[in-house]
């Protein structure tokens, strides 16, 4: 029986935590291509933040809060033959994942494995997404390759970490504080590199007898950019996820030019619903079959109720966490 109305989280103004608000919405109405999901967990994310912090949406875009959930199907637009109804699912949302119930595109809904628990596999699609296409398909990650990883304690990073050595890449990850640099090492990392204590371009230079890393994946921006440039091997690949130390930075461009660097960046959600479809196959080709197989397991920080979002948002913006914050919405 699906009620009319639900609990929903979502900004009543722009502000810190405490703008969050637990209220009440009617369940919403998958349209034509969509599936309505009752949600069991759903992911905490920086944009959940940056949307809090009143980054505008894109159109058409619920102000619930929430990028990525878990849970049932429990009824078809038109036109859906599958995921049937009764399907657990983790899904790619532009939004509603902090909510009891949410609408998804069907293309984007990933089958969850047999060995991962529903209330885990909330953590898993804005991560894979992110990897897969930042990572192998911007980035060009090869077995062999050496890949400098920033912020590697985050959701993303330790899924980045565990795709990266599972195609046979060695991992360079930097963190702050001895918790997560024990969490990087027991992740197998080659190194991990506290950045309160230790100059990682003193240490990668060390470390690779100078030849330097073929991929940086990076989410500091600001000066950063100009380090990581200057430890990346001939014909290397910057991928910036995010600038959480600025946007606008100062680079060498003779350096660029001289080593044949590619600096690329993408984010998740303003793509198209179809590069987010064909995303999704990949993800399905390549990474689930690897999650299915254990060689890569969520990391997961704390999972909190859905009353508790402002908490689970301060965890994050406190960069507090090792792994994914979740929130729990229903048993």
């Amino acid at each position: 029986m699906i009620p009319e109305m639900m609990n929903a989280v979502m900004a009543r103004e722009p502000g810190g935590p405490d703008v969050l608000a637990c209220v009440s919405r009617p369940v919403p109405q998958p349209a034509a291509g969509e599936v309505l999901i009752r949600v069991h967990s759903a992911g905490v994310n920086r944009p959940d933040i940056m949307q809090r912090n009143g980054m505008p949406l894109p159109p058409d875009t619920t102000d619930i809060l929430g990028l990525e959930a878990s849970g049932i199907v429990v009824a078809l637009g038109a036109g859906v033959k599958s995921p049937a109804i009764g399907t657990p699912v983790m899904v790619l949302l532009n939004g509603g994942g902090y909510a009891d119930f949410c609408v998804a595109r069907a293309e984007l809904c990933l089958a969850v494995p047999d060995t991962l628990p529903l209330a885990q596999a909330a953590s898993v699609p804005e991560a894979a997404f992110t990897v897969w296409h930042n990572l192998f398909e911007l980035g060009r990650l090869e077995p062999g390759n050496t890949v400098l990883i920033h912020g590697a304690a985050s959701g993303v990073g330790t899924f980045a970490i565990q795709c990266a050595q599972a195609c046979g890449a060695r991992v360079i990850a930097t963190a702050g504080g001895a918790d997560k640099i024990a969490a990087l090492q027991k992740l197998g990392v080659w190194r991990a590199i506290d950045r309160h204590t230790e100059d990682f371009v003193e240490v990668v230079q060390a470390l690779t007898q100078e030849s330097g890393v073929d991929v940086v994946l990076d989410n500091v921006g600001g000066d950063y950019v100009a380090r990581n440039l200057s430890v990346m091997a001939q014909g290397g690949r910057h991928v910036s996820l995010s600038f959480m130390q600025g946007a606008k930075i100062e680079l060498d461009l003779q350096q660029v030019m001289r080593k044949g660097l590619i600096l690329t960046s993408s984010t998740l959600r303003p793509k198209s619903a179809a590069e987010k479809a064909r995303l999704a196959q990949c993800v399905s080709k390549h990474l689930l079959p690897l999650i299915a197989a254990g060689k890569i397991s969520p990391t997961i920080h704390q999972t909190m109720p859905l009353a508790a979002a402002a908490e689970a948002h301060r965890v994050l913006e406190a960069n507090a966490n090792i792994g994914k914050v979740l929130l729990q919405v229903s048993l």
